[in-house]
């Protein structure tokens, strides 16, 4: 069901440690991602907030951040996500959790029967959407100003801020918009369609087979499947033949009204700034070793079937010569395909539209001991955003440290005026259409 407004309690709630993370299955072992087990529970829409106002009529900029973790994983607990180092450069910082997996994006047809708007999934957008309209109703108590507000995210909480930006419920509940790795223009599954692969109520029909419920329909299905324990709906995610539940949004013609590449094609996004882009080497981390072509003979029949016709130009772009230079430009163009050509994407559109953006690059390789496999990995520059390089397997360098000192300006200063340049940090020059000027953010940071 949708999110619902809490209930008030009486005296003083004791908000001294995090909530349960929401119901996820772990990453495998020995995954860089993998964390401490860490309590989960049904009852998780939480959020958190750092202030470093003195009182409530301070009006600081306020920054809300949506973890990453595929839709399927991931907390607001991450030591790299503690606050308190960008609310000591005066923002407000909150965190939030949405449900996650089947909990937070199944679609059924009869979730969308219950509902008054005949729709169903997107539930854990609408959790983000209910955490922005607590914001905006309660920020200020936190010396935090509900008329200058900024949504960002990595990864699926990247993907999350580029479906906000195109969804009317969320139009007016933020001023700014940060994607650290993660948009959605490919094309999103339709609520109710005859393609078994785009549809959403087709994927929630195998759902419910798969977790065990198949004499039923409609809403004794319904009830048999709310019946089940979170644990039993987990153990469903595995569906029959190999598939697996797809954990995306779905264009639903309420919550996201259309595909959002279309929404932004149109320039019916919200107009605000953003500020996105990717690192150099994102799919070190998300691609099983086993995908990784052998050799140079494995590789080019990999990029006959993938790029048909096109293949020359892949290889003067992408040049392998030996076995030795199949992993990198491999990974390289599955890095590009992924993350570099959807951030440039949201830039082109966002200027198309008469909007400002403004893209980088993250280049540093953070001085960890598989630093020269990893290169500049997915979600490595979170650490430098929060201000927390410190915490995990970094053994941080004077270049890391400052690095991370201009990232968190330039995070802050967009945060509050909308563009992310300032005093002492080099110039980073707005994308625009026939330039695609961008910034790296490296060992030297650079235009």
């Amino acid at each position: 069901r949708p999110p619902a407004p809490p209930q008030d309690w009486p005296g003083v709630l004791a908000a001294d440690g995090f909530a349960p993370q929401c119901m996820q299955v772990p990453f495998a072992a020995g995954s860089i991602y993998q964390s401490p087990p860490r309590p989960m529970s049904e009852d998780c829409l939480y959020l958190n907030v750092w202030t470093a106002a003195a009182d409530s009529s301070e009006r600081r900029p306020v920054m809300v951040w949506i973890h990453g973790g595929s839709l399927t994983r991931g907390s607001t607990a991450s030591a790299f996500y503690d606050g308190a180092p960008l609310a000591a450069r005066g923002v407000v910082l909150v965190s939030v959790q949405y449900r996650l997996g089947p909990f937070g994006y199944l679609a059924h047809p009869a979730l969308s029967a219950e509902s008054p708007d005949g729709v169903s999934g997107n539930y854990g957008l609408l959790d983000q959407i209910a955490a922005l309209r607590w914001v905006r109703d309660n920020i200020t108590a936190f010396g935090g100003d509900p008329d200058n507000v900024t949504v960002f995210g990595e990864s699926a909480g990247s993907w999350s801020v580029n479906a906000l930006l195109a969804s009317p419920l969320a139009r007016g509940l933020f001023h700014r918009a940060v994607g650290e790795s993660g948009g959605v223009f490919g094309t999103l599954p339709l609520l109710a369609d005859d393609n078994e692969h785009a549809s959403g109520h087709r994927m929630g029909l195998a759902f419910q087979r798969a977790a065990g419920v198949t004499a039923d329909s409609g809403a004794a299905a319904l009830e048999r499947l709310r019946a089940l324990s979170p644990e039993r709906l987990l153990a469903a995610l595995d569906m029959p033949e190999g598939r697996r539940f797809w954990t995306t949004a779905v264009v639903d013609g309420v919550v996201l009204p259309d595909q959002i590449r279309a929404v932004f094609e149109r320039g019916e996004q919200a107009p605000v700034p953003v500020l996105v882009g990717s690192n150099a080497d994102e799919m070190t981390t998300l691609t099983p070793p086993s995908l990784v072509p052998r050799d140079v003979q494995a590789y080019r029949a990999w990029a006959a079937r993938r790029f048909a016709g096109d293949t020359a130009r892949l290889h003067a772009l992408y040049p392998v010569r030996t076995d030795a230079d199949v992993r990198r430009a491999f990974m390289a163009v599955r890095t590009h395909l992924s993350f570099t050509l959807a951030m440039r994407t949201w830039a082109r559109l966002t200027a198309q539209a008469g909007g400002q953006a403004w893209l980088y690059e993250f280049t540093r390789v953070p001085p960890t001991p598989l630093a020269a496999f990893l290169g500049a990995f997915h979600g490595a520059e979170i650490p430098y955003v929060f201000g927390t390089i410190d915490r995990g397997p970094i053994t941080p360098a004077d270049a890391d440290r400052r690095l991370s000192e201009a990232m968190m300006s330039y995070w802050v200063n967009f945060a509050t005026r909308g563009d992310p340049n300032g005093p002492g940090l080099p110039e980073w020059p707005a994308w625009r259409v026939g330039d695609e000027a961008y910034l790296e953010l490296g060992d030297a940071i650079r235009a």
